[in-house]
This record gives structure tokens, sequence and C-alpha cells, in this order.
């Protein structure tokens, strides 16, 4: 059971920083005038909430309660996009790239924490999804003028 709830721990490491890369998306796409990379944005943004619903089910199969909101995450998603939003759209993006980086590296450095079929769903699902999203980010970053 001790193993249960630290798995469930984990879990809810990981849905918080979901909550707050969909929060963070959020505050971006507001400033994003561009179609075509509003449209990307809210791809990324959709990414984040499927992981979040997706963490949410396993956490409660668990007999865990998810977290609600993206804790300290959540605040130094906001202080980092606010800098942003004050530079630009360019400076914006940057910031969403930083933050797909700290996510991926959150699941590479935490996917074995977590114990049997979860360490696959981590692994299989989770951060192959994450790879995506931060692929798509770091391209449309890099195709800025």
């Amino acid at each position: 059971m001790a193993q249960t709830g630290k798995d469930v721990d984990t879990l809810n490491s990981f849905l918080r920083g979901e909550i707050s890369a969909v929060e963070t998306y959020r505050m971006a796409i507001r400033h994003v005038s561009d179609d075509v990379r509003r449209r990307t944005l809210e791809e990324c943004q959709r990414d984040h909430e499927r992981r979040v619903d997706a963490l949410r089910e396993r956490i409660r199969l668990l007999d865990g309660e998810p977290a609600e909101g993206s804790g300290v995450w959540g605040t130094f998603s906001k202080l980092v996009q606010g800098g942003a939003d004050m530079l630009g759209e360019n400076a914006a993006i940057s910031a969403l790239e930083e933050g797909e980086d700290h996510g991926l590296q959150d699941y590479e450095r935490d996917a074995g924490k977590v114990h049997g079929d979860l360490r696959r769903f981590v692994r299989m699902e989770l951060l192959p999804a994450q790879k995506s999203t931060h692929k798509r980010l770091s391209h449309l970053k890099h195709t800025l003028h």
C-alpha cells in the first residue's frame, strides 16, 4: 500500500506539471496573433489536456486524489510567462519551449519511480506524447522570423 501512495505522489507531480502547462499555454495563446502559430499552440495545449485527463484517471484507479492545481509549478510558469508576455510573441514561445524542456526532463527523470503497469504508462504513453509536443513547439520556435 505504501508503494501505491508513492506512485500516486509521482503521478500527481506529473499532473501538476501538465496542469501548469495547460495554464501557461492558455496565457500565451492570448498574445499570439499569427493563425498558424496560434493553432500550433492550441494543439500543444490540447496534448497537455489529454495528459491531464489520463493522469487523473490513473490516479483515481489507484484510489488516489488527483491534484486540482498546478502548485509551485503554476506560480513559476505564471512568472516566466508574465515576463515573456511583456517581451512579445517570440519570447512567449521561447518560454513555452523551456516549459516543454522541463516537462520532458521530469518524465525522463521520474519514470522509474512508478511501478508495474504505471511505469509502462509513463514510458510508453506519457513520455512519447511529451516528446511529440516538445518537438512540435521546438519546430515552431525555430521557424520564427
